[in-house]
């Protein structure tokens, strides 16, 4: 359960633009960027989080400095888009394509810096999710599980002269799991209640959800999370579709309000989906639901007469149900009481979509859809400050919670691959000196949240 408190200087919260530098005294006291360019590709999260820490074993205090969204370059996005359409590429191609997105990524820290008056060196340490590429999380038979995700660490560090972090899906598949979600530390840290069953419901290329439950029940310690199946995926590839390119998404669900609901395609769908059927604990991404498979679904609803307004309004409607069914047939599977949920925070771009927020209303009377905003941590930002979190974790050495549903329980201490910058030797020595002569740390299971972050206006 997260407690939001006002911190005013002096008790320690720099400003934005202030410098300060890791100081080796036994405490945390670090400033991370995380970024996060997901499924749907439609913009670079970065969220610039203050972190500190009297003692492994005092609460974690984050601090959410700034926020923002940095649009991903048109040609870059096109270029991925029709690679991972077409499944094919050159080993050339998919080199450069890696030394690209990482200077992307190492230019969209300089642009954000610029834009907001952060000096470059008064950031520690950048966690970087990259971009995924393929995430082959339940391997067939005579397949290997793997995860791919591009956007070279080294050429970031050496462009900002920061010690970046990045590669965190592969490092989970190194001990077990699938590589995805990768986001139940922040829900669990963020939602946590001492009565209350909670989800965290996330709507962006893909859905996920993470159940927790009340800290009288086990908390933090009993989390499952999986990802639901297609997000937004499917609206925005359909919006693409019948604006020739020009419309990314289905803003404020202008288009899927006016068409009408095909219910047999929806429900031809769902019940013969594959993935969507599957227990978990599970995964996807484009390779499952990617815009090949959307425009199977947009050519047979042009077969059936239907507009690009019944068409959106379908596509919509797949998700929506899809979520509430992953919560009807799964829950009881881990003595999850759906009437019990208290409350449901969403957050993705797909929580600005009316049409999904007014049908899981319907489905779900006896819980609250909420913004995962009232936490005091913008529901757009989640996944960026998560990565910022995964990042700190990683130099640390101290292993995240764990769902209790994922394949392996193992602790993983090597949460992601760095690339030290400039500043590493002095991010290392307050590391080592936190917690200094522990084996492990443990792991964090409460967060403070100093200032509720309130400038983001999406």
């Amino acid at each position: 359960m997260v407690t939001s408190i006002e911190c005013p200087e002096p008790n320690g919260v720099a400003p934005v633009n202030g410098t300060h530098r890791c100081v080796a005294n036994g405490t945390l006291d670090i400033t991370v960027l995380g970024m996060n360019s997901g499924t749907a590709m439609d913009g670079i999260d970065c969220a610039l989080v203050r972190y500190r820490q009297a003692s492994p074993e005092a609460p974690l205090h984050m601090d959410l400095l700034q926020y923002d969204e940095i649009p991903v370059p048109h040609d870059i996005k096109k270029t991925i888009l029709a690679m991972l359409r077409e499944t094919k590429t050159t080993p050339s191609l998919m080199s450069q394509l890696n030394v690209q997105l990482g200077t992307m990524f190492g230019e969209t820290v300089k642009l954000f810096c610029t834009k907001h008056n952060i000096p470059m060196d008064s950031i520690d340490l950048i966690g970087s999710h990259g971009q995924t590429i393929w995430l082959l999380s339940m391997p067939e038979a005579g397949e290997i599980r793997s995860a791919f995700c591009l956007g070279e660490g080294t050429i970031m560090s050496s462009l900002t002269h920061i010690t970046t972090v990045t590669d965190f899906r592969m490092a989970e598949q190194a001990v077990g799991r699938q590589g995805a979600p990768l986001v139940a530390l922040i829900d669990g840290l963020l939602l946590h209640h001492l009565t209350e069953w909670r989800i965290c419901q996330n709507i962006g290329g893909i859905a996920n959800l993470c159940v927790i439950p009340p800290d009288s029940e086990g908390g933090v310690d009993a989390m499952v999370d999986w990802d639901c199946g297609p997000g937004n995926m499917f609206i925005d590839a359909a919006m693409r579709y019948f604006t020739n390119g020009e419309m990314e998404y289905d803003r404020d669900g202008e288009w899927g309000v006016q068409g009408t609901v095909n219910q047999a395609v929806v429900d031809k769908f769902l019940d013969n989906n594959k993935y969507c059927n599957r227990l978990p604990p599970k995964t996807t991404g484009r390779e499952v639901f990617g815009d090949n498979e959307a425009q199977e679904i947009i050519d047979e609803c042009l077969a059936l007469g239907m507009s690009k307004y019944d068409t959106v309004a379908t596509i919509t409607r797949m998700t929506a149900q899809n979520i509430v069914k992953q919560y009807r047939t799964f829950f009881p599977k881990f003595n999850i009481d759906i009437d019990k949920i208290a409350g449901v925070y969403m957050c993705g771009g797909g929580a600005r979509n009316p049409n999904i927020i007014k049908y899981l209303k319907s489905q779900l009377p006896n819980s609250k859809i909420l913004r995962l905003d009232e936490t005091g941590v913008p529901s757009d930002a989640k996944e960026a400050v998560s990565f910022a979190q995964q990042a700190l974790e990683a130099i640390l050495g101290r292993a995240a919670l764990v769902p209790i549903n994922s394949d392996s329980l193992m602790p993983n201490t090597i949460s992601g691959k760095i690339a030290p910058g400039l500043r590493w030797r002095e991010v290392m020595a307050m590391a080592v000196e936190f917690g200094k002569g522990q084996g492990q740390l443990p792991t964090v299971k409460e967060m403070v949240i100093d200032r509720p972050y309130t400038a983001w206006k999406p």
